[in-house]
């Protein structure tokens, strides 16, 4: 980072980075002494989940002692803030008590916690954060949410001043939501599917209804990334926890694990038994504009083309070393689309990144579209089969 060099993929963070660190605004560190002469630190690692939705604050304690441990010898006030994803509860419960403890000072007169969640759309995350359509802070007390709103001044865009497990409980719920809508659209398009009928259609329909959207209802093979699963997990363990059964959520998650699976079985009544075929995958990334591998669907695609037997030839444009970190399985990484469908019995189009989206690539082939990413009426045009898998 202090080299300018981006460790991972995202439109304009290489450009952006470079000049802030040219610029003199950004310096890394490995140590937390850099606090020392700030006013506001805040705490933005990982909160890993596991499928049952059960969560790792190892990282937010790590964070909570270090930081505490350098207050203790710090004069004036100082912010903690909480962009890590946590569950509703969790800074009042553990990071307070905990920062308190090894600090030896008090939340709200010596310190300030705040919980100010993130709501970035990877592939877009530089955009979002310039320009949110709301900030969200969740304080402890008065003096730290007006340090905070003073800090996001030159932000246009509305500040939410809330309790902190408010705030920590609107990020769940816009993802939840975000994830029902994504499975929502997959769902319809699934019975738009025996109907003949076209589910893009229908979505600009609905979409126009201010009360509905159109965003977030592009039918495919489900949702990904390092949040929405995640972060709908932990959800519905919440609920469980607290005795309420989450029907809905729970509904959510069925449809998104089982969508991928409906692109296989579209490639089998195109080509028949996948045994000894050989299928190329366009796209591994959970979508495009970045290379996060996170639960992406391409995972559960390749392992069920190999478990039918199946060899796999893979390719994206930014994801391909974070692909092989990801999936240990025996699969031939391409380097390019068109290498990758070269021999191929089926392409299936898995992210819908703009190189894909020239129908000239699959002229005579058999492609199964997962994502829209072409026009299907000049795919079929084209294509010896062009199938879709909802």
């Amino acid at each position: 980072i202090n080299r300018g060099i981006s460790p991972i993929y995202e439109e304009g963070l290489g450009d952006l980075l470079c000049s802030c660190v040219n610029g003199g605004s950004l310096r890394a560190s490995t140590g937390y002494e850099e606090a020392e002469n700030t006013g506001i630190t805040f705490i933005c690692v990982g909160t890993y989940s596991g499928s049952e939705g059960g969560t790792d604050l190892s990282q937010i304690e790590d964070a909570v002692r270090n930081i505490g441990t350098l207050l203790s010898r710090k004069q004036g006030f100082h912010i903690v803030a909480i962009k890590s994803t946590v569950a509703p509860g969790t800074t009042e419960r553990m990071v307070i008590p905990l920062l308190e403890q090894v600090s030896g000072k008090k939340v709200g007169k010596d310190i300030g916690v705040a919980v100010n969640p993130e709501f970035l759309e990877e592939g877009r995350a530089l955009r979002c954060f310039l320009k949110p359509d709301r900030i969200v802070i969740g304080e402890s007390d008065r003096k730290t949410g007006d340090i905070l709103e003073g800090l996001y001044s030159g932000f246009p865009a509305p500040v939410i001043r809330t309790g902190l497990a408010t705030a920590e409980m609107i990020k769940y719920a816009a993802n939840a939501f975000l994830s029902t809508k994504v499975s929502f659209i997959n769902e319809i398009g699934n019975i738009c599917s025996k109907l003949g009928i076209d589910a893009y259609d229908v979505a600009d329909g609905i979409g126009c209804d201010p009360r509905i959207g159109r965003k977030f209802l592009n039918a495919g093979i489900g949702f990904g990334g390092s949040c929405l699963p995640k972060d709908l997990h932990k959800l519905v363990a919440t609920a469980d926890e607290l005795g309420y059964r989450p029907r809905l959520l729970e509904s959510v998650i069925d449809v998104n694990r089982d969508q991928p699976s409906r692109m296989v079985e579209a490639a089998e009544g195109a080509i028949g038994d996948l045994k000894g075929k050989a299928v190329a995958v366009l796209g591994l990334a959970f979508k495009p504009d970045t290379d996060d591998m996170r639960d992406a669907p391409s995972i559960r695609v390749i392992a069920s083309l190999l478990d039918k037997g199946a060899s796999v030839r893979a390719y994206d444009p930014k994801a391909m070393e974070a692909a092989r970190r990801t999936i240990d399985k025996q699969i031939e990484y391409c380097e390019s689309a068109r290498q990758a469908i070269d021999k191929a019995d089926c392409v299936l189009i898995v992210t819908e990144w703009d190189e894909f989206r020239d129908e000239a690539l699959y002229n005579g082939r058999v492609v199964i579209d997962g994502r829209r990413a072409l026009d299907p009426e000049k795919a079929r045009a084209i294509c010896d089969y062009y199938g879709i898998c909802w």
